[in-house]
């Protein structure tokens, strides 16, 4: 079982002060290390472009959307850190999140934040269904066998969007919508909100899994199950809440992209190759890794395409991971096995 990390400090409080000064201070190297590289990455980018503008739009923008990132891989490292469940569905989750607000939006006239109140609690209850319904059989199976079913009912998915809504590329529109200068930057007032909302939930995320006697519960589950169940929690439970909140958070997630991107069915495969290497690069089960490998992954993304100019982004993005893997395979905030 993978330990989930809420991104507290790696060792006890009862550990030695020897141990825990070379924890912070490791810690501090490697943030550190990535803090002089995007420094070094940002000085290049403005080298290349000639105009300090550019750069400064790519980093705000980057900033803004990595945000969203960080909120869509908080819920699959969640469910990875806790279930050992590497969810291939978790796009196809927030595509059909995106489809409930269009549809909600199109059929009332709401205001497509306040689909929120109508999606997240959707996607939690479809996340507890299926996890009941189809993985809680294949939870301690072999991995191929999760694998599989999350890759199959995303595929089903998709395809069930795609017979509903058809290919037709869709829409939302959010009224009143404005944009501001930002130090020279143009910033939508769109990508603000889904920025502040996203760092509103992932704190909300972080609050539960630290301050309360569900997350406690949670972390006990994910690092001990046995050992949980010895003292009265209930595993099968715990597991089947934590793919739902899991779930909910790329409901929440899709609410705020949602006027931001053209949705079409497919929409999650690309979101779900983000949040995958934004996992990585954060940690596997490391919760705060994944908001902040959200925001390393967009400034990565926006400034590929000033060196690379309209090649695709994603590129950069498959560099950082790959040199991740080599380099540090368990995440620039993770633990070593």
């Amino acid at each position: 079982m993978t330990e989930l990390d809420t991104g507290a400090p790696v060792v006890p409080e009862t550990a030695p002060p020897d141990r825990k000064a070379r924890a912070d201070k490791g810690f501090l190297s490697r943030a550190g290390i990535v803090a002089a590289v995007l420094v070094v990455a940002i000085v290049l980018a403005l080298v290349q472009s000639g105009s300090g503008l550019v750069v400064w739009q790519s980093v705000v923008t980057g900033i803004l959307t990595g945000g969203l990132y960080g909120l869509i891989a908080m819920g699959l490292t969640l469910i990875f850190g806790v279930l050992d469940i590497v969810n291939f569905a978790h796009g196809a989750f927030l595509t059909v999140a995106m489809f409930l607000s269009f549809g909600m939006i199109q059929a009332t006239g709401l205001h497509p934040y306040l689909t929120l109140v109508i999606a997240v609690p959707a996607l939690f209850l479809l996340g507890a269904a299926v996890h009941r319904g189809l993985l809680s059989g294949a939870g301690g199976g072999s991995l191929e066998n999760q694998l599989l079913i999350t890759l199959g009912l995303s595929l089903l998915l998709e395809n069930g969007l795609l017979m509903f809504f058809g290919a037709e590329p869709k829409t939302i529109d959010l009224p009143g919508d404005f944009q501001f200068p930002l130090l020279g930057a143009v910033v939508a007032g769109s990508r603000l909100y889904a920025f502040l909302g996203a760092i509103v939930l992932g704190g909300l995320l972080y609050w539960l899994l630290r301050r309360t006697r569900l997350g406690t519960a949670i972390r006990a589950v994910a690092a001990n199950a046995p050992g949980a169940s010895l003292v009265g929690i209930n595993v099968r439970r715990m597991h089947t809440l934590t793919f739902a909140i899991g779930t909910a958070c790329a409901g929440a997630a899709a609410v705020l992209a949602g006027p931001l991107v053209t949705v079409t069915p497919t929409l999650g495969e690309q979101f779900n190759i983000t949040a995958f290497v934004v996992v990585v690069l954060g940690g596997m089960g490391n919760v705060v890794g994944a908001l902040v490998g959200g925001l390393l992954i967009g400034l990565v993304e926006q400034l590929t395409t000033i060196y690379l100019g309209g090649q695709s982004s994603l590129l950069g993005v498959f560099v950082v991971f790959v040199l991740v893997l080599f380099l540090r395979p368990q995440g620039l905030f993770g633990r070593r096995a």
